[in-house]
């Protein structure tokens, strides 16, 4: 069917659809195609996560695709949320509002064997506003499966298309790339990124295979990629605190990662996790944890320096280490009590074990918070009178600039002055009441409005 109507389209010069394809531009004719007869593409990245959702129907797609129960299983993850597979998507029905609207837009791709490259929610969609035909462009018959994921990834990144991947398949899709050994430049040109978004990413990306790694239990529970899909902010932030870390203190960044990865998986809200420092758990986590859960952690093994005889140094900072073993307990008793073939003694202790860690991580939350408020307000005078010195010295610049011109309001800026006259005389009466034994700044202050009062 799809040769006589490529022939067809052919004779008449019908509609084309561009793309690239393998390093040209291919120009491809259009056909109309009924959707019942196509195939959703098992390795499309818009729901490469999700499919681990239900292990033994993802089995099944791998042992054979195109079977009618794995087209099921396709078509549900199609129209799903994300992070919520039991809800439909918004963006879904977004899309097939907008379809029952308008009517199809843009054709989607096929391969000559009908499995949809580009397309496959559009196709979810038709089929359940009941439309019997979507119109396709179709690959060239020598396409490769590399092409067909390499042409899926080139058109749904256009600017123009319509449900952007989530983003977890958004890092498997930067991972595959770059495991074809695509540059990197590249890449976050192809996803309208910075390189040094991508570099964010890709250090998201590791800390979640590493977590769900870290995660697996004797019984075989793990987490899954779509278990951090709503915790984009938060896997962003934690990149910007550690490496902001790392750069002085590498045992000090990984305590901090620790702490911040464990309160994420228990599920608190961004403005909470950035209240985890450094020293988080020591100095206000360790005393609230009860017995039950407090990890047992052997001291450091010490590592011996090469070439300098018997000089050791420890394997892994203590408080580091210590961080690690809670959070490997919480990813562990979070996997086992969403585990669902898992006997309901393990999910019961597993889930009691979480709520004990929550309760702790809310009493330690309580102090950590107030102090960083009083940290903020200490900070908060000098940082004041720092940007006030900036906006001086950039006055001072422009004055000279203004002086070169002759374009100077003097007599705005002479008002300009005796205000300042004015805040440093209210300053100098403030920092006077403040400090009984003033430094050096304080007293040149005080000594300044004093001679000119």
């Amino acid at each position: 069917m799809v040769k006589e109507r490529l022939e067809e389209a052919s004779k008449a010069n019908g509609e084309k659809l561009t793309i690239e394809w393998r390093g040209e531009q291919r120009h491809l004719y259009v056909i109309s195609m009924p959707v019942d007869l196509l195939f959703y593409n098992p390795d499309t990245h818009r729901i490469r996560a999700q499919r681990s959702l239900d292990p033994e129907r993802d089995r099944g797609l791998d042992e054979d695709p195109w079977s009618p129960a794995s087209q099921d299983y396709l078509d549900r993850l199609l129209k799903s949320q994300p992070s919520d597979p039991d809800k439909i998507d918004p963006d879904f029905e977004a899309l097939r509002d907008n379809l029952e609207t308008f009517g199809q837009m843009t054709p989607g791709l096929i391969t000559v064997f009908g499995v949809l490259v580009n397309g496959n929610t559009r196709c979810a969609a038709l089929r359940e506003l009941g439309e019997k035909y979507i119109r396709v462009a179709v690959l060239p018959e020598t396409s490769t499966w590399d092409d067909i994921s390499t042409v899926e990834l080139a058109l749904q990144l256009r600017k123009e298309h319509k449900r952007d991947y989530s983003y977890i398949n958004r890092l498997i899709a930067i991972d595959e790339q770059l495991k074809l050994g695509r540059r990197p430049e590249d890449i976050a040109r192809d996803f309208h990124i910075k390189t040094a978004t991508l570099e964010q990413d890709r250090w998201v990306h590791t800390i979640i295979r590493d977590a769900i790694a870290r995660s697996q239990t004797d019984d075989g529970a793990a987490l899954r990629m779509v278990d951090f899909e709503d915790h984009q902010e938060k896997l962003r932030e934690l990149y910007r605190a550690y490496t902001k870390t790392a750069a002085s203190d590498r045992d000090e960044a990984e305590a901090l990662k620790e702490s911040r990865l464990a309160m994420i998986v228990l599920g608190y809200a961004k403005t909470d996790v950035r209240l985890a420092q450094a020293d988080f758990h020591t100095k206000y986590l360790d005393p609230k944890l009860p017995e039950a859960i407090k990890p047992s952690v052997t001291s450091a093994s010490a590592v011996a320096v090469p070439g300098l005889g018997d000089l050791t140094v420890p394997e892994t900072a203590p408080t580091a280490k210590v961080n690690k073993a809670l959070t490997d307990s919480l990813l562990k008793a979070k996997a086992q009590s969403q585990q669902g073939h898992a006997d309901q003694a393990t999910v019961a202790a597993a889930s009691d074990a979480l709520m004990q860690a929550k309760d702790a991580f809310d009493r330690a939350l309580t102090p950590a918070g107030r102090d960083v408020r009083l940290q903020q307000r200490r900070l908060a005078a000098p940082e004041r009178l720092s940007d006030a010195c900036d906006d001086i010295e950039l006055c001072a610049g422009e004055l000279a600039q203004a002086r070169a011109t002759r374009a100077l309001d003097e007599a705005a800026f002479d008002d300009a002055v005796l205000r300042l006259r004015e805040v440093m005389r209210k300053l100098a009466r403030e920092a006077a009441r403040t400090f009984i034994e003033p430094g050096d700044g304080v007293a040149w202050l005080l000594d300044t409005v004093e001679d000119h009062s």
